[in-house]
């Protein structure tokens, strides 16, 4: 009886140990690749490739090293579903938006006069960008745009590929070979503006993991990506800094960067129209520019 006993017990036991290893192996599967807990390993081939661009080993590893920075296929996915011709852009249009951004106006007048001087960008053009933007500077976005630039940037790697489209493949929006396609342009896209990222927050002493932006990773008041921060932003206060998120600044550097693409105070409408869409490809929205602008002019 004794023996049979602790047979019955080892055997229990065994069963025991073998269903819990057997349980912590099928709980533990999603969490390395399909649940929202982001592996930091993920980064290490982009880390590697910013070092060898040149960018000081510290100071990335002390970025990627931070917990807020993570890999974020959520975020990302919507480069894959997002489509411009879904946006309403008529609420612009609205006579509250029209008045509100008439407001605007006023309380900013110097800053859209002397950009307007200096830069030849008809002031109601610059108050029209502002407003569809970021409705005048109320809606700058939350997602952290090193997350999303990060994450794209490393589509590169099959791995990372594979989990972005493990999550939105349910969509139905692209088939396999079309998200690939698109996936391999995107991330060098945004390697690019990774690396113009880093070196805007360097040189103006911020701090990238901060800054937050849109889905697309643009960001401020004036929603630049970080290639047009690093290149066309402006110091619109004088105070030694260029900061997307103060109004001073992102008025100076929309008229900056409309004037480097060609806008000058004889600039006709039709010329307008194709300068306007180097910000936004898109004609729904230089036509909505346009029709503010011509409403607040009265």
């Amino acid at each position: 009886m004794r023996v049979k006993l602790c047979i019955s017990r080892g055997a229990d036991a065994f069963k025991i140990l073998i269903t819990v290893f057997l349980t912590l192996l099928f709980v533990n599967v999603p969490m390395t690749f399909g649940s929202g807990i982001h592996p930091k390993w993920k980064f290490a081939g982009l880390e590697h490739r910013l070092e060898a661009d040149g960018f000081k080993k510290e100071k990335i590893e002390k970025i990627f090293k931070n917990p807020k920075v993570f890999f974020n296929p959520k975020g990302v996915s919507l480069f894959f579903v997002h489509s411009e011709s879904t946006l309403d852009y008529t609420q612009f249009l609205s006579a509250k938006s029209i008045k509100n951004a008439a407001a605007y106006m006023e309380k900013h007048q110097k800053e859209l006069d002397d950009a307007q001087r200096k830069y030849g960008v008809d002031k109601t053009i610059i108050t029209a960008i502002i407003l569809v933007e970021t409705r005048l500077g109320a809606y700058l976005g939350k997602s952290a745009v090193i997350n999303t630039l990060a994450t794209m940037a490393s589509l590169n790697d099959k791995q990372a590929r594979e989990r972005l489209w493990h999550s939105i493949s349910s969509t139905g929006k692209l088939t396999r070979k079309k998200f690939n396609k698109k996936a391999a342009v995107k991330s060098k896209w945004a390697y690019y503006e990774l690396k113009a990222l880093l070196k805007y927050s360097f040189r103006e002493n911020i701090d990238p993991v901060r800054i937050t932006g849109s889905y697309a990773g643009a960001m401020g008041i004036a929603q630049f990506m970080p290639s047009k921060a690093l290149s066309l932003a402006r110091d619109g206060n004088n105070d030694g800094h260029i900061d997307l998120f103060n109004h001073s600044d992102a008025i100076y550097s929309i008229a900056n960067y409309l004037k480097h693409f060609g806008w000058t105070p004889s600039t006709t409408r039709k010329d307008a129209h194709k300068i306007l869409f180097k910000y936004n490809h898109s004609n729904y929205y230089v036509d909505t520019l346009l029709k503010i602008s011509d409403r607040l002019k009265g």
